[in-house]
Parts: structure tokens; C-alpha cells; sequence
């Protein structure tokens, strides 16, 4: 099937026994056992619930993975994934990762033993430089948050297996694309993760993250620390994400037809010095997204002219709402800098280039003439 079809049809008659097309929210901590030394395959909901087994199934299906798992928020599915790794292990990160990333990273996970290199993952050089022997994992995002680098995942998969001495995991954040646009297992990638908050629930209405993997034994690895550390997803926010999940193709076919509209536009606004989108024709990387993925998402960050333009803009935008998150079917705008990536030092955010001129825009499913309209009175 296609994969629009499959996102559609995601978690459909999952009950057998009604042949109910949406899947049952199964609110219910415990199970009752048939007899003694027999199970009907669920015990307690920690370990297994039919709802989270649903979404989870569709995720993995749509991630053409071997199993997903579903947890309580993206931070609890990246915290799992980094406790696969153990003291001494050394990992290399894109360096204008999402700032909740950076913060685990720096904060806790360096405390506990592990070594963290940031690099410029759209730069395979780089990435090959950063290799050391205790490497064990290489954590992509691409599209980047919120720069829009775009890291090549076939030319990061072969570094990695060209590493004879030891597996080296290639982690990749696919949040910014979703399955419907780009499938990093499919090109050699061991592990994505979501915040399924964003694009796969759509609409700013449930916290939740995802884990997916290929191999059976690192399957079976994270499945033992999702159940064994308990950030699960519960049954009710499992099926908000069923439900949103159902509708994915639709809304970022529309958000991306909007964003690449939007992108134009702020390109020859006089009061933006620089856009960052995939699908600009001048957007570095282009190439190798159009081969890895099958469209540019939603998603854009630009760059003002003057620095008390931010504050306005966000004070003045009316269809535009100023909030974190993204990938809902509402259009959201952000100020990176003191938001999403204040966890970052100063120092290191203006080296990156996420400058106190910098806005990132979530488009929505809004008409397109009314956010570029809103834009323009915001830029006045």
C-alpha cells in the first residue's frame, strides 16, 4: 500500500472480537488472568497495553521498523534511547540540536559517564573527525531545529559501518518530516525517535514520544527499558495519538504547500535578511533531501533585519500564535533564542547562528493568505 493509505488505515479494527474501526481506549491498569500459568497476552498495563500496542504497531509499520515504542513525552523516548549507552561511551550529536536534547546531554547523561561530541552533521567530514574508539552512537537531526541543516543519512550510515572495530548505533530524529516524508530505517538508520507531540498526533493536544528500531535485538533491548523505567504512554493519550496519527498526510501535504509559499515570500521581504527552508531552491542540502525524502515539511526559520523586530513581530501577530511546539494544524511562532534552545549557551547559539534575530514558524493548515497577511502587518 501506499503510504498515505497505511497512515489512514493506521490502527483500523484492532478489536477483533466488535470489528470497532476506531481502536478501543482500553482504560484499565491490570488484567485478569484465565487461569494459573496462563495469560491473554496482557498482565499490567505498564508492560503492555492494547491501546499503546496499537499505535505503537502503526508506527512500526510506517517506519517500515521491526517495533516501536510508545512513551509519556519525546524527552522519556531520547532519555531511553541514551540508556542503551554506558559509562565510558562516547556519542556524536548535530550541534544545533533541539535545546531539550542538549540539556539531557550536558546536564545529566555527561554526569553519568558518557562522552558527547557536537558536530555539524550536514558536514560528513565532520562527523568522520569526531570518531573516536568509544563511539557508540551518531544522533541526527535533519532537517535541523531550528537551522534546517540537512545531514545526509546514507553517507552517515556508511561512516558508521565502516567501523569494524565495534556497531556504531545512527540515531536519527525524523520529528521535523514524519514517516510520510522521510524513513531514515529505510536508508540504513538503526534507530528513530519522535516527539509524537508534533506532526504524528497534529494537534497540540497530547505529550508523547516514540522510539522505533530495525534490529530485533536492539528491539527487544529498548522494550526491557520501557518497561522497566516506566515513562510509558497511557491508553487515553495512546489513542489521541491514533486518532491524530490517521489525518498525518493530509495536514503536512497542506503545511508544506503553505510553508514553501511562505518561505517565498519572506525572502523578498526587506525586513528579512535570510530564510531557511529546504525547499528554496538556494537552501544548502537541498539535493540530498529531495534524494532521502520525499518532500521539505512544514517547517521554517528566518532571520530579521533589526533586533526589536522579534518582540514585535511576536507581540503583533494575530493568526500566528506565539507558543513552543510545533507540527500542529494551528500556526505557531517561536523565538529559538529564549524558548526552545535557552538551554544552550550564548556563546554557542550565536556561533550556531540562533541569533536574537531568529524566529522559527510551525505552519499550520491555515489559509496561506491570511498568514503571510498576518506576517506582514507584524513586519510592518
Amino acid at each position: 500500500m501506499k503510504i498515505s493509505t497505511k497512515i489512514a488505515q493506521s490502527g483500523l479494527v484492532t478489536d477483533k472480537t466488535t470489528g470497532a474501526i476506531s481502536t478501543p481506549v482500553y482504560q484499565t491498569a491490570t488484567f485478569r488472568h484465565p487461569e494459573l500459568g496462563c495469560s491473554t497476552g496482557y498482565d499490567y498495563s505498564r508492560s503492555q497495553n492494547p491501546t499503546r500496542k496499537a499505535v505503537e504497531e502503526a508506527i512500526a509499520a510506517l517506519e517500515e521498523g521491526h517495533a516501536s515504542f510508545a512513551f509519556a513525552s519525546g524527552m522519556a523516548a531520547i532519555t531511553a534511547i541514551l540508556m542503551l549507552y554506558r559509562p565510558g561511551d562516547h556519542l556524536i550529536i548535530t550541534e544545533d540540536c533541539y535545546g531539550g536534547t542538549y540539556r539531557i546531554l550536558e546536564q545529566l547523561f555527561t554526569q553519568l559517564g558518557l562522552s558527547v561530541t557536537f558536530v555539524d552533521t550536514s558536514d560528513t567530514h565532520q562527523v568522520r573527525q569526531a570518531l573516536q574508539p568509544s563511539t557508540k552512537a551518531i544522533l541526527l537531526e535533519t532537517p535541523t531545529n531550528p537551522l534546517m541543516k540537512i545531514a545526509d543519512i546514507r553517507a552517515v550510515t556508511s561512516i558508521a559501518c565502516a567501523n569494524n572495530a565495534q556497531p556504531i548505533h545512527v540515531i536519527v530524529d525524523n520529528t521535523f518530516l514524519s514517516p510520510y516524508l522521510q524513513r531514515p530505517l529505510t536508508l540504513g538508520a538503526d534507530i528513530v525517535i519522535h516527539s509524537g507531540s508534533k506532526y504524528l498526533s497534529g494537534h497540540n493536544d497530547v505529550i508523547c514520544g516514540l522510539a522505533v528500531a530495525r534490529d530485533p535485538a536492539l528491539c527487544e533491548k529498548i522494550g526491557f527499558i520501557q518497561n522497566a523505567t516506566g515513562a510509558i504512554l497511557g491508553p487515553q493519550d495512546s489513542w489521541l495519538l491514533l486518532r491524530g496519527l490517521k489525518t498525518l498526510a493530509l495536514r503536512l501535504r497542506q503545511q508544506e504547500e503553505n510553508a514553501l509559499a511562505i518561505a517565498k515570500w519572506l525572502t523578498a521581504h526587506p525586513n528579512v535578511t535570510k530564510v531557511y527552508y529546504p525547499g528554496l531552491a538556494d537552501h544548502p542540502g537541498r539535493e540530498i533531501q529531495e534524494s532521502q525524502a520525499a518532500g521539505y515539511g512544514g517547517m521554517l526559520s528566518f532571520v530579521v533585519a533589526h533586533p526589536h523586530l522579534p518582540a514585535q513581530v511576536l507581540r503583533k501577530v494575530k493568526v500566528l500564535q506565539f507558543a513552543e511546539s510545533l507540527g500542529g494544524v494551528e500556526s505557531l511562532i517561536t523565538f529559538p533564542a529564549v524558548q526552545t534552545h535557552a538551554d544552550i549557551p550564548a556563546d554557542t547559539r550565536e556561533r550556531l547562528g540562533i541569533s536574537d534575530c531568529l524566529l522559527r514558524l510551525s505552519v499550520g493548515i491555515e489559509d496561506v493568505e491570511d498568514i503571510i497577511a498576518d506576517l506582514a502587518q507584524a513586519l510592518e
